[in-house]
């Protein structure tokens, strides 16, 4: 019955989300729009729909990657330092190779992405001890430490507001032509969906992954490039979309359990439901301005995210 109505509440926002914007495109009209709608519904409104629910859904299922490789509940891309290692390619792509494709951009943040995920990754087997906080506040001060560099090299060279404003969270530039890159994320689902079995038994732990036969470190990897190769696309197609990727997993965690295969599916409905709601607040907060969308997702996510936090404390 809940994933029902989880279903009817997607469709419900879907629809919703091509018709609401500061150009009006009424929906008992969609059989006679004039030449002006149908550029703005087919060119602007179907493109930031599809990226909404692309987006929403690619962060949620990385966030629960994440969250069973390392065996916490609150590590994302955004608190193992993913997402400010790509940023940092986005700078290097910047600075070395300025007029590069869409598709070279992404595929240097791939390799930074990945690169600094595993480090951290490295990082955390040193720790003595393992709880739900100290995992994902080494990742955020590891983040911070990348991010640093990021901000002193964008100063240096005068870029700090074109990475400000790239990496915003922002579907309002969202148009036909210039986001399909987006839909290099779709296949990973599939690759997730294959392995969900053994990322599932990874969450276990190495020692027990290992005795029933589970290649640990090849899951992993697969795992870790899955996260490093979809959160690099949507920094590049879409910005950052803080503690989507925390707090979407947990929620459905709680209330359909932990196994991957059976919800990666609701985890990746959930967080395009998620992204939707939040986008279309961001259009009609301040009508007829626009509010980045990363910023009622932070919000949200940041009040959600202290609720699992005092949960977890009290559990």
């Amino acid at each position: 019955m809940k994933q029902t109505y989880m279903s009817f509440t997607f469709l419900f926002l879907a629809v919703f989300s091509l018709f609401v914007g500061v150009h009006s495109i009424p929906i008992q009209d969609i059989g006679r729009l004039t030449e002006l709608q149908q550029t703005v519904l087919w060119g602007v409104r179907v493109p930031r729909t599809i990226s909404l629910i692309i987006a929403g859904a690619t962060t949620s299922v990385c966030g629960l990657i994440m969250q069973h490789l390392t065996q916490n509940k609150f590590v994302s891309p955004t608190t193992a330092g993913t997402s400010d290692s790509a940023r940092l390619g986005m700078v290097v792509v910047m600075l070395f190779m300025p007029n590069s494709s869409i598709f070279m951009r992404s595929l240097v943040a791939f390799i930074f992405a990945f690169i600094g995920t595993m480090l951290f990754i490295q990082l955390i087997r040193f720790l003595p001890q393992k709880n739900q906080v100290t995992v994902p506040l080494i990742g955020v001060m590891f983040g911070n430490v990348i991010g640093s560099v990021v901000t002193f090299f964008a100063y240096q060279f005068q870029l700090i507001q074109n990475i400000s404003s790239w990496l915003q969270g922002n579907f309002s530039t969202v148009v036909r032509g210039d986001y399909e890159l987006i839909y290099v994320t779709v296949p990973l689902f599939i690759v997730t969906y294959v392995y969900a079995y053994r990322f599932t038994i990874a969450g276990l732990g190495e020692d027990l992954a290992t005795t029933v036969g589970l290649n640990y470190r090849r899951t992993q990897l697969i795992g870790l490039g899955i996260v490093a190769l979809a959160s690099s696309v949507i920094l590049v197609t879409i910005g950052n979309l803080p503690f989507l990727g925390i707090v979407v997993p947990n929620i459905v965690a709680l209330f359909y359990g932990d196994q991957i295969k059976q919800t990666l599916w609701l985890t990746a409905l959930s967080g395009s439901i998620f992204l939707l709601a939040c986008d279309i607040l961001s259009r009609v907060l301040i009508k007829p301005y626009e509010i980045p969308v990363s910023l009622i997702v932070g919000v949200l996510g940041s009040i959600l995210f202290v609720y699992l936090l005092a949960r977890g404390a009290r559990t």
